[in-house]
């Protein structure tokens, strides 16, 4: 293993998709291995590295790590991103908890019909609208990072969130000013500004071919359907 962290995924975003924002956040290089075809899945499977037979998989400090949440929290503490006590750290869990599953809506949604898709683009603005957004609109009244006087995992993947959910609706903050103004403000830090211009390792919008790619590998032949 090289002294960079490599990813072993395909080339979209998926689930690997937070765990590059947060090495990014952190200022750290790393490597990608691109899943393509069916033989280096197994490749993977035949030779152990994949303890639960998923991906993401990360090769880091001599260890290969799966489980998107545990490379999620090991990449936090080791880079100083996880709080400064306890209590920080189960106040990052709950924000981080909050936006995966806003995040949770939008993962499969490259992989519905053109059907589907308008019906789930209306669920995801309408649970971020009346549910999650306003919750970290009332968080960020009177600070400028959801815990503590400090960036971290949770500003992270809140405004990977945000993004995200823009992405199905341009103007879905217009009603949440703190959230703009977050916004705003975790974009300027260098690290994140670096990952957001373009030639970054930050991955597009998935098109077709990821999906038909990910189709093929995971052999994922059933259909998936709308919340």
């Amino acid at each position: 293993m090289s002294g960079k962290p490599k990813l072993y995924y395909f080339n979209g975003r998926g689930k690997m998709e937070s765990i590059r924002w947060l090495l990014a956040a952190a200022g750290v290089e790393f490597e990608e291995e691109f899943l393509e075809t069916r033989e280096q899945y197994e490749k993977l499977l035949q030779d152990g590295s994949l303890l639960f037979q998923q991906v993401p998989m990360v090769e880091i400090d001599g260890m290969r790590m799966v489980q998107t949440r545990a490379i999620l929290s090991y990449i936090a503490a080791k880079y100083n991103l996880y709080g400064k006590d306890l209590k920080e750290r189960a106040l990052i869990d709950m924000y981080v908890g909050g936006t995966d599953d806003l995040m949770g809506f939008i993962l499969m949604f490259p992989f519905l019909s053109a059907e589907d898709k308008e019906k789930q683009r209306a669920f995801i603005v309408q649970k971020a609208t009346s549910r999650y957004f306003p919750a970290y609109e009332k968080v960020l009244k009177d600070r400028d990072f959801l815990v503590g006087n400090s960036f971290s995992w949770a500003d992270v993947h809140l405004l990977e969130a945000i993004l995200m959910v823009e992405e199905k609706k341009s103007d879905v903050l217009s009603g949440f000013p703190q959230l703009q103004a977050f916004k705003a403000r975790i974009s300027s830090i260098p690290t994140i500004k670096k990952f957001l211009e373009p030639g970054s390792q930050r991955k597009p919008v998935p098109d077709d071919k990821y999906v038909e790619t990910v189709r093929r590998v995971l052999r994922m032949y059933y259909d998936v359907k709308a919340n």
